[in-house]
């Protein structure tokens, strides 16, 4: 049993029923904020250096390279021999393109026989931006000359053809039977 010195307060109850409210929401608020964190998405093939430390130029073939590594990014544009490795970790930005924070290319070069000949990694501080041009391509077609405005409009305009008589047509003069200089009956005018 308490004595009458031990007995607690109301006041102390407060802080201690506090106390236990904030031990149960600190743990949620916490994890709330790695919720609103961006999470890094891996791209290309994931290659790590102790996966192509394994491979030793000169003795190692394209069947080892794809056993190992699986197969490439891509190819060189004018040679097959050439095999990239693109590997890279990006962070999404808000209302942005996404973020690189590691970049790793593996450049595999092999000879006529498929042996391995030279193997050269790449990072993010090997790369340079490339700007974009500020120019337009013409397209053809877009630009239309005097002759072509004037030839496009022929057959077109048929001033009659909104009237309602028996002249106007809503075809044209080479509708059918129908129009300026037909009348409905044929060439004559009425």
């Amino acid at each position: 049993m308490k004595s009458a010195s031990q007995k607690t307060s109301p006041r102390q109850k407060s802080h201690a029923g506090f106390a236990r409210a904030l031990l149960c929401i600190a743990p949620l608020a916490l994890a709330g904020c790695s919720v609103f964190s961006p999470i890094p998405q891996n791209r290309g093939s994931l290659i790590e250096k102790d996966d192509y430390a394994q491979l030793v130029p000169g003795t190692s073939t394209r069947n080892d390279v794809t056993d190992i590594l699986g197969s490439p990014t891509a190819h060189a544009t004018f040679d097959d021999n050439t095999w990239i490795y693109v590997s890279m970790v990006t962070v999404p930005q808000p209302l942005g393109f996404p973020r690189v924070t590691k970049q790793n290319v593996l450049v595999l070069a092999f000879d006529n026989g498929g042996v391995l000949r030279r193997m050269d990694t790449l990072h993010r501080k090997n790369g340079y931006d490339v700007g974009m041009v500020g120019e337009t391509t013409p397209t053809p077609g877009t630009k239309v000359n005097v002759l072509q405005q004037l030839l496009g409009n022929v057959g077109r305009y048929n001033p009659m053809s909104n009237m309602g008589s028996t002249f106007g047509g809503t075809q044209g003069p080479l509708g059918a039977g129908v129009g300026t200089g037909h009348g409905g009956t044929g060439n004559s005018i009425p």
